[in-house]
């Protein structure tokens, strides 16, 4: 059954690699025009990661495995029109494999012949038209419905219309700048979460004196405190303007939008309390100088109780009242891009605006941007903002088969957390964002230096905090739950083929009430390690998953390591 176990490996994967081979699969290796070419791409990628954002890398495709005896070309050059080139977490070039010996005289005697196995770092390599039944491949045709932001955004946006869950409860809300009626709604979104943020800020006042906002970052004292950041305030500057027809304005916008949401349906055709006579511009103008400028606010008694009461209801038909914050920080993201390319955090709505209609890359250009709530009330370690980064596979999309790995791992950012210094070191987790700082002179020394914890390390965290349950009673439902969500909310939209599978990567941050809220999904998320924490979880994994596609095939018992199923329709 040799002709049976015959694979190809394109990519930075020498565990992959390994483990076939210790199982008796032959490698058919890469032609040597194609390995020549492989090693140009890799190139082309390291200046595209220095110069500036992909455009995709549409351009870049190459004939890989191409029979000697002529026969049709198992991988190749694709039909653009009809295999889009999607964005792969770029993996870092590793130098695996022997050049001589017993493997390179095999690889030489199957050269003709098909492999059975394929693993590949980018998505379009394999023609799907060309796959033979028995053809295990690790990618799905189609999947850009949820591993872009773009196409993320919109799939969650008709989830309702699919099963009874709300995006708002795992994902914060998010808008495609390109659509003339999702712009329109990020604008009205804007508005009314200023409104709401003005509430929050006139609450905060120091007994009947105005106050102003000032952000205060951790201390990170001991494990018990710190664990939250979130803006606190004190009294006004002397001289600082007051506004003290604000807060009344805020509240008759809030009562309007009560009033909107408990009577809203499906299709939100109730008008909006934003096409109100509002002086939005101003309006905002004056929040930005009371939420970012220190101006003060008057409030009685009387209006004190209504934004506890307006607050208060609020929270009852918004399951984001409490993470969006105060300072109403959206974040700005390309929509097919990744490692944390071309993203930018602000505050002001005119800020968004511009820098989504004024960008000149290729890949975001006619206003391919996603805009997103960013999560203010998050959960930071040590003063420090992190995400988690979440593995599954799916081996069937009918039905819908998902298996969810028990062990992840932790990414930090170089510097503590602030809403008042909106910086990608502070705010963006990616490791390839964050491997060109250098850990700030003010972080807590008990951020560990490579910036990595495993899911064991923050378990321990949690049971410091008096948390011991969280995880497991709140994150890894939650986590589950939204990864569930986002495939379910997809899977009309996915290219399927039985005999192919797909390892994806989730990333997620932790609210301050422990809630995980879902980011992006990656596929071909990376398996280079960064760190002894991602150079054991990473090979685990891969590992893993060839025991859950191949070795349960022959043997429905066998081990599959720190899988989970979780799912099957």
């Amino acid at each position: 059954a040799q002709e049976k176990k015959i694979f190809t490996v394109q990519g930075p994967y020498p565990i992959i690699r390994r483990e076939l081979r210790a199982r008796g699969w032959v490698e058919r290796k890469l032609p040597g025009m194609g390995r020549q070419l492989e090693q140009h791409r890799g190139h082309q990628n390291k200046q595209r990661l220095e110069t500036g954002p992909s455009n995709g890398g549409g351009g870049q495709r190459e004939a890989l495995l191409n029979p000697c005896d002529g026969a049709q070309p198992f991988l190749g050059i694709t039909d653009p029109l009809h295999h889009p080139w999607l964005p792969a977490e770029k993996e870092e070039e590793q130098c695996d494999e022997e050049s001589n010996g017993i493997h390179d005289l095999m690889s030489y005697l199957v050269r003709d012949r098909l492999p059975n196995f394929i693993w590949t770092n980018f998505l379009d390599a394999t023609d799907p038209e060309l796959l033979q039944q028995d053809n295990v491949v690790n990618h799905y045709a189609r999947v850009d419905a949820f591993t872009t932001k773009e196409g993320l955004c919109l799939s969650l946006q008709k989830l309702p219309w699919i099963e009874q869950a709300d995006p708002n409860a795992f994902f914060p809300r998010c808008y495609r700048l390109a659509i003339v009626g999702e712009r329109e709604a990020f604008i009205e979104d804007f508005r009314l979460t200023a409104a709401r943020s003005l509430l929050k800020l006139a609450l905060e006042k120091a007994g009947d004196r105005p106050v102003r906002a000032q952000q205060v970052a951790n201390s990170a004292k001991g494990a018990s405190e710190s664990h939250i950041s979130h803006p606190k305030h004190s009294t006004a500057w002397p001289g600082s303007p007051l506004y003290p027809e604000l807060v009344e304005e805020a509240l008759e916008i809030c009562e309007q939008h009560l009033g909107v949401l408990r009577h809203q349906d499906i299709d939100r055709s109730t008008p909006s309390p934003c096409r109100t006579c509002i002086d939005w511009d101003r309006f905002l103008q004056q929040y930005y100088r009371v939420a970012h400028e220190g101006a003060g606010l008057v409030l009685t008694k009387q209006q004190q109780k209504q934004c506890q009461n307006l607050l208060q209801h609020l929270a009852e038909q918004l399951p984001q009242l409490d993470m969006e914050g105060k300072l109403n920080v959206w974040i700005l993201k390309p929509g097919a891009e990744s490692q944390g390319r071309g993203i930018i955090c602000t505050t002001r709505l005119e800020e968004v605006l511009q820098l989504a209609w004024s960008c000149t890359a290729p890949s975001v250009q006619m206003g391919r941007w996603v805009v997103q709530k960013y999560v203010e009330r998050l959960l930071t370690i040590f003063g420090t903002k992190f995400d988690i980064r979440q593995w599954f596979v799916v081996t069937d999309w009918k039905p819908l088969t998902v298996w969810f790995y028990q062990d992840c791992y932790l990414r930090f950012c170089s510097r503590p957390f602030s809403l008042c210094h909106l910086e990608r070191a502070r705010h963006l987790c990616n490791v390839s964002v964050q491997k060109w700082y250098k850990t700030s002179p003010d972080q807590d020394p008990r951020v560990p230096p490579d910036k990595i914890w495993s899911n064991k390390q923050f378990q321990e965290y949690l049971a410091q905090l008096g948390q011991a349950d969280a995880w497991h009673q709140v994150l890894v439902p939650g986590m589950k739950a939204a990864i569930l969500s986002a495939l379910r909310s997809a899977q009309d939209q996915v290219r399927f083929r039985k005999g192919s599978f797909e390892l994806y990567g989730a990333d997620f941050l932790v609210g301050e009430d422990f809630q995980p809220w879902l980011l992006e999904i990656n596929s071909c998320p990376t398996m280079s390690p960064s760190s002894a924490v991602t150079r054991r979880l990473c090979a685990n994994v891969q590992r893993d998953t060839l025991c859950l596609v191949l070795d349960r095939k022959d043997n429905p018992t066998s081990s599959i390591g720190a899988f989970e199923l979780i799912y099957k329709e």
